[in-house]
């Protein structure tokens, strides 16, 4: 099972039909629900150069390159001498976003949404705070950084969607390529749920992984190449991309098991701060929002007062929506796509109304 990959097929047969038709009956009235109308997304002067939201004075560096700081949150602002952002640094937080060359990403299995950036997310090896573009650590790092082309957060990610090339390394284990969410739910014990959750990162390589609080996580074969939605952004962030990683949501340091104990903890910063789960508690505004942010969902009354969705921000796309990408039951795995509900984060669609909060890590 793990040594070759299944496509996202289309099931077929009673058994499979009786539960789509439970799970199916959910995802068609979520998508009647999808609103047309799409609010105006402006820009906090982050991306754009400019210094609105009320920035300090600039320093200037050799070579014509300024620095600012903005608030909401606060971040360091690094512009090159024509005054266009070069990278952009958030306090608390290690993951930087730099501009490079510009990339298109597209998953037309899914959706025909495409997002072309010019942002390239990677990680810091600390959390930044105001000054640090005077330390060696900084200095040494984006040295290494301002003008690679070695895979980002968003490119790691994208590694994963339906029809991705498998990677393997050294000892032959598949690293990267086409994921699943689960396995199927061929009980109907979860209340109709198509696929089941609580796939890690373990899960899909096949392999153990020994977590830093002397926790060994051990694989399921019946969840080889899958992970959940929370699966999936440890293997982006931890595993790809070397995020500490917690063995649960109570044990260890670093990012959490789940998307309700990654939105609760004190990772990272606070993009937009979690303040309930109702819809009411939906954020007012998602200007803050960069690539790379995770993003936190209620979607489920079974949940009760927990989060049970978490994704990552990619970008706008062609026609000005934000977008994010997460793994789904749907579409069998990480996807930007529309089924069970389009990946935009602006208007009153599915995800947008269910958006609760947002963090960078």
């Amino acid at each position: 099972m793990a040594g070759k990959k299944k496509s996202r097929p289309v099931l077929s047969g009673l058994v499979v039909l009786g539960l789509v038709a439970t799970s199916g009956y959910l995802t068609v009235e979520l998508r009647k629900q999808e609103d047309k109308g799409v609010p105006e997304i402006t820009n906090v002067g982050v991306l754009d150069g400019s210094d609105r939201a009320g920035g300090a004075a600039k320093t200037r560096d050799k070579g014509g390159e300024s620095w600012s700081r903005l608030d909401n949150p606060a971040r360091s602002v690094l512009r090159g001498s024509d005054g266009q952002v070069k990278a952009v640094f958030t306090d608390g937080a290690r993951t930087a976003t730099l501009t490079g060359p510009a990339r298109t990403f597209t998953e037309p299995s899914s959706t025909s949404s495409k997002v072309s950036t010019t942002d390239w997310v990677r990680l810091m090896p600390e959390p930044w705070k105001k000054g640090a573009d005077k330390q060696k650590w900084f200095k040494d790092w984006y040295a290494q950084y301002e003008t690679s082309k070695e895979d980002d957060v968003l490119a790691i990610a994208f590694q994963y969607v339906a029809g991705a090339k498998q990677k393997k390394d050294e000892q032959g284990t598949v690293y990267a390529g086409d994921a699943n969410f689960g396995p199927l739910n061929t009980t109907g014990a979860e209340g109709g749920d198509l696929r089941l959750e609580q796939s890690d990162f373990y899960d899909y390589l096949g392999v153990p992984y020994p977590f830093r609080d002397g926790v060994t996580g051990q694989p399921e074969a019946a969840r080889a190449r899958s992970v959940d939605c929370s699966g999936y952004m440890r293997m982006v962030f931890g595993y790809r991309a070397r995020y500490p990683l917690m063995s649960s949501d109570d044990s260890g340091d670093g990012l959490p098991r789940t998307a309700n104990g990654m939105a609760r903890s004190k990772e990272g910063a606070d993009i937009l701060p979690l303040t309930g789960i109702s819809p009411a508690d939906r954020p007012t505004g998602i200007d803050q929002l960069q690539p790379g942010d995770l993003v936190f969902f209620k979607l489920d009354t079974r949940t009760k007062q927990r989060l049970d969705h978490v994704g990552m921000v990619l970008g706008y796309d062609t026609e000005g929506h934000l977008l994010f990408v997460s793994s789904r039951e749907e579409v069998n795995g990480p996807t930007i796509g529309d089924v069970g509900g389009v990946s935009r984060l602006d208007g009153n669609g599915y995800y947008a109304k269910t958006l609760r909060s947002a963090k960078r890590l």
